[in-house]
């Protein structure tokens, strides 16, 4: 059977026939890629055990981090807030308190698309507009810019901590049940409205985190003197009404006729919170769990690159199954220019591309777009990846000094030959009918599906879903390149690429120039997995002197 399962022209091709009739069919879809070819004829113990094998590590991941994030996103409680930026809709809230999700809510105490009142919108929109403008509002003073990414972010933690006020008591959420008439930005002054939110937090996860510090950062930076937004808008004061238990009577009095002195007790109350909970805070995502069995090995390059050639070895017939050769070329390529150049998640999806036959774009016009492009370099004959410095999240950091980003990938492993074919033949398979997004990857068009640009959420999956079908090693089917890996998304690339010279060198500077960083954050990230390997490295140099004799 082995012989001839191998010779198939598309061997990772789900197995039909099989009987999950107890499973929902979304459910089946995913499960039915990592079953064995002969699993309807397997005892039902047997098939019990892979089923549930599959499903904790495969679908899942069975981290605690992810067991948590399961039960939470079932409990949707966040506020939505729109026209914040552009007149598209930020901020869409996940309950389980990482990214953005536009799934439907089982809640009925809190329904997800539950939007902010008209009055905390623009709030908000005040708030937006004041840390994203170019030029500060006159009689206004401010200390930092949020980009985009920035801003959507706080508009989902904050959007995350009033949908916690007017959750319902009762609800699984179990909320404060405030009405959201009361919300406003004014209550952020009080400290026990802070109290509540972070002992809320610490019951519904067990313990506290860095999230709580860093939602304390924020609201230190709001009332901060001279730059703070909310100390700048004494008006708001007016807003607060009491709410019973959480904010009295003698809190509204004394915040409307003390602005300033409010916003000094908050500063100081919280500045003390944040240093009692980081003494106490608990890692609950340990990032690198999913790929410690990468990190841990000697070469975590050369043990990631496994992936690529497991995806190389499965490939399908272009001539019988042209989509799925076109999603397998993807998923090769989505690797391999992560492993060559080491970016984040927005600057590999946002990446434009640029043909042979055309002119390269004008680098003032990338800065512009906040986009990098991959063109081809007649200088130096080969794919080059130019990305202006303001594109990057820390555009101000001392690795750019101003510079783009440019480097020039390798001719090695098939790449060119790889990314020939994607753009000549794969790409505008997965991109039918649909307006092309200009961007080197795209999404897979379908019914469901209309447009061929990749956002966040999709582009994670897409990654993640590489990793499942050819990254865990699955040995009930023999697929998968890495015993141990669990499912994980593009920024674990950095993981690896500033742990493998780190591994190899010892040197903090060389690893920050692999992802765009500085040594000093390489040195607090990674610094865990270069202990064990310092002796080797000094040893390799001491060892010359005998070896020499």
């Amino acid at each position: 059977m082995n012989y001839f399962s191998a010779r198939l022209p598309h061997r990772t091709r789900a197995v039909t026939g099989n009987r999950l009739d107890d499973i929902e069919p979304s459910v089946r879809r995913r499960l039915a890629w990592h079953l064995p070819d002969n699993f309807r004829y397997r005892p039902l113990v047997e098939q019990d055990e892979i089923l549930q094998w599959v499903t904790n590590t495969i679908i899942t991941g069975a981290t605690d981090y992810r067991k948590y994030q399961a039960a939470a996103s079932k409990q949707r409680y966040g506020i939505r807030f729109r026209s914040i930026r552009n007149g598209r809709i930020v901020g869409l809230t996940n309950p389980a308190d990482t990214d953005a999700s536009d799934a439907e809510s089982d809640n009925p105490a809190m329904p997800v698309s539950t939007l902010a009142p008209v009055h905390l919108e623009q709030e908000m929109s005040d708030l937006i507009r004041f840390k994203t403008a170019t030029l500060t509002s006159y009689g206004f003073q401010r200390n930092g810019v949020w980009n985009d990414e920035t801003s959507d972010q706080k508009v989902e933690h904050l959007g995350l901590l009033f949908g916690a006020f007017i959750a319902k008591p009762d609800s699984p959420v179990r909320g404060y049940g405030m009405s959201p008439k009361a919300l406003t930005f004014a209550m952020l002054v009080i400290p026990s409205v802070w109290d509540w939110y972070l002992q809320w937090r610490e019951q519904r996860r067990g313990f506290y985190t860095a999230w709580e510090s860093d939602m304390l950062v924020i609201g230190q930076s709001m009332v901060r003197e001279d730059t703070g937004w909310l100390r700048q808008m004494p008006h708001l004061a007016e807003r607060l009404r009491p709410v019973p238990g959480l904010i009295s009577e003698e809190d509204v009095a004394r915040v409307q006729a003390n602005w300033a002195g409010a916003c000094d007790d908050l500063f100081r109350h919280a500045r003390h919170r944040e240093k009692e909970i980081s003494r106490v805070a608990k890692v609950h995502r340990d990032p690198f769990e999913p790929i410690l069995a990468v990190l841990e090995a000697d070469s975590p390059l050369g043990e990631y690159r496994k992936i690529t050639e497991e995806i190389l070895r499965l490939m399908p017939d272009e001539r019988l199954y042209p989509k799925a050769k076109a999603e397998a070329v993807r998923s090769f390529l989505l690797l391999r220019l992560g492993l060559h150049l080491g970016l984040r998640q927005k600057n590999l999806r946002e990446l434009l591309i640029c043909p042979k036959d055309r002119v390269p774009t004008i680098e003032r016009h990338l800065e512009n777009l906040k986009r990098g492009e991959l063109r081809w370099s007649h200088r130096d004959n080969g794919w080059e990846v130019l990305i202006p410095a303001v594109a990057f999240k820390n555009a101000t950091s001392s690795f750019f000094g101003s510079k783009p980003f440019r480097l020039v990938l390798p001719d090695l492993g098939g790449l060119y030959d790889m990314i020939d074919a994607w753009i000549s033949r794969h790409r505008a398979v997965l991109i039918g009918p649909a307006d092309d997004p200009g961007t080197f990857f795209v999404k897979s068009v379908k019914q469901t599906s209309a447009s061929a640009a990749y956002n966040q959420t999709t582009f994670y999956e897409a990654w993640k879903l590489t990793i499942q079908r050819y990254g865990i090693y699955n040995p009930y089917t023999g697929r998968g390149a890495i015993k141990g890996l669990l499912p994980h998304g593009p920024h674990n690339v950095r993981d690896v690429l500033a742990t493998h010279i780190l591994k190899q060198t010892g040197s903090y500077e060389q690893a920050s120039y692999a992802i765009q960083d500085t040594p000093e954050m390489v040195s607090q990230h990674y610094g865990r997995f270069l202990p064990q390997d310092k002796a080797a490295l000094a040893a390799q140099i001491l060892n010359r002197v005998w070896e020499a004799a």
